[in-house]
């Protein structure tokens, strides 16, 4: 146990500047998000671009991938939220179960697509659990630009699934980032939840 928690401490002292940069502001984002605040679409930029330089020097190929489509949808999440919150629709949507099952076959088909490719095209030495993280991921953020009240669920249980992968690649202050990344989505469902329920 002593030998886990130095080995913990010396992580976190090799912890690089441009680590505690993207988790600060990709902490913040995902607050921002899960309280509803426009801000957090350009304070995520901020954090994706960070992130894919960090990932793609960790060999997360699907992650790297994952940070442009982040910046992509940072700036369309940008233009809908702005554009929804001066319109007469409701501020959240929710999906039915026939919907929520569609979405995890997608996600299960995306997963294997992405593991295939990160095993045969790539150096990654975990293609198939970088690829679901991917995948998922790649789901929950769409589904939170659109104001999808389930998008919070799927990053609750994909941030879980992230802690592992990041302890395996050394980046233990993003695995402790994904941890705090669970709570604030689990909280963000709930906030979510209310306000959608108010609106019926």
């Amino acid at each position: 146990m002593q030998d886990l928690l130095s080995q913990l401490f010396q992580q976190f002292l090799a912890t690089s500047l441009l680590e505690w940069i993207a988790t600060l502001s990709g902490f913040l984002c995902v607050y921002l998000a899960a309280k509803q605040n426009i801000w957090n679409w350009p304070i995520s930029i901020i954090s994706v671009l960070t992130y894919f330089y960090i990932f793609y020097h960790s060999k997360l190929y699907g992650d790297s991938v994952l940070q442009i489509y982040f910046l992509g949808t940072a700036i369309y999440g940008w233009y809908y939220w702005n554009k929804r919150a001066h319109s007469d629709e409701k501020p959240i949507s929710s999906f039915n179960s026939k919907q929520m099952m569609m979405t995890i076959a997608v996600i299960a088909v995306l997963s294997l697509l992405l593991g295939f490719a990160l095993d045969h095209w790539t150096n990654s030495d975990v293609p198939y659990a970088d690829g679901f993280c991917t995948a998922t991921s790649f789901v929950a953020q769409f589904l939170m630009t659109r104001k999808v009240l389930q998008n919070w669920l799927i990053w609750v249980f994909v941030d879980i699934c992230y802690i592992p992968l990041y302890y395996h690649k050394d980046l233990l202050l993003t695995a402790v980032l994904y941890f705090a990344f669970a709570i604030i989505a689990w909280n963000g469902y709930r906030d979510w939840r209310k306000t959608y329920q108010n609106f019926q």
